[in-house]
């Protein structure tokens, strides 16, 4: 049988590598009556702040050809609550859980780190959102600056030993720089890609279908986006990476391995399917098979 396992580094071994992208899970106990969640290899929260947010107002989210729209501006409960109702559910799981931190300043994105740290219950690790598009502050800010990329880097990597993946932004002249100062700041994975910056209004009212009117674009439109990015990336970097945009079948995971990610995160497709990511796990193997690729070590980095 094929070895679908992947190792992240820091003794983090996934047993496929087919992840759910933060914010299309919710906090992971929306869809547990839908899937088996140790059949996934891992999982990312919805962002997580220091307080609780609601959001922008709506309408936050639209449909797109080949795609989806959306400004939700870190709606969440603030991470008392989280760790307090969620925390305890997420870390039963079978499968890797990765808390995403989002925050409006460097002392934001480490306290909410210490107060998961401080709950003392397991999990994997975190992905830093430095990549939203769509916040008034924070986020982006942090994420097109590689000293400000590598300062937040390093000031978490102090408030934890767990494991630190850093979320990059399309939506910057050099992703491969941003990767080497999230590296260089001692992250341990960079994922790769957060959502494009997009647009939609109406023909006839010019009234804009996302309230905010810049919001981000997901879901196939932007695969293309997103191999070109990981390919950057996984050329720049030692670390591995985590790629993600677009992925809504077998074949888009392989073409993610392929241009050098490690594992994959699914995002927009889980709106359509929650199910789809344990769908592309099963069907991973035979694919393999088919290509006659031994395993996914044999294909990483092939299209280089």
């Amino acid at each position: 049988m094929t070895d679908l396992t992947v190792t992240l580094g820091r003794g983090l071994t996934l047993k496929n590598p087919v992840m759910v992208a933060s914010g299309t899970f919710g906090y992971g106990d929306e869809v547990a009556d839908l899937l088996d969640y140790s059949e996934l290899g891992g999982l990312v929260t919805k962002s997580i702040s220091l307080e609780p947010r609601d959001g922008h107002p709506p309408p936050r989210i639209c449909e797109t050809p080949a795609g989806m729209l959306n400004a939700i501006g870190w709606a969440n409960m603030g991470v008392e609550a989280f760790c307090r109702d969620n925390l305890p559910f997420l870390a039963g799981l079978r499968t890797a859980v990765f808390v995403s931190v989002a925050g409006s300043s460097q002392a934001e994105y480490a306290h909410v780190i210490e107060a998961v740290e401080r709950s003392a219950l397991e999990i994997a690790g975190y992905e830093i959102n430095i990549s939203c598009p769509h916040v008034d502050k924070g986020g982006l800010e942090f994420g097109v600056s590689p000293e400000e990329t590598e300062k937040l880097t390093s000031r978490l990597r102090a408030a934890t030993e767990r494991y630190l993946m850093v979320k990059l932004s399309p939506n910057v002249t050099d992703i491969g720089e941003i990767a080497q100062a999230a590296e260089r700041g001692g992250a341990d994975a960079v994922s790769a890609i957060n959502t494009v910056i997009g647009m939609e209004l109406d023909p006839a009212t010019g009234i804009f279908k996302v309230q905010t009117g810049l919001c981000g674009l997901s879901g196939p439109a932007i695969r293309p986006i997103a191999l070109a990015n990981v390919y950057k990336v996984s050329q720049a970097v030692s670390i591995p990476v985590v790629g993600m945009g677009g992925i809504m079948s077998v074949e888009d995971v392989v073409r993610f391995i392929r241009v050098g990610a490690q594992a994959v995160q699914i995002g927009t497709a889980n709106y359509r399917d929650p199910r789809i990511g344990l769908q592309i796990a099963r069907e991973l193997p035979g694919y393999l098979a088919k290509i006659e690729a031994p395993g996914l070590e044999e294909i990483r980095g092939s299209a280089h």
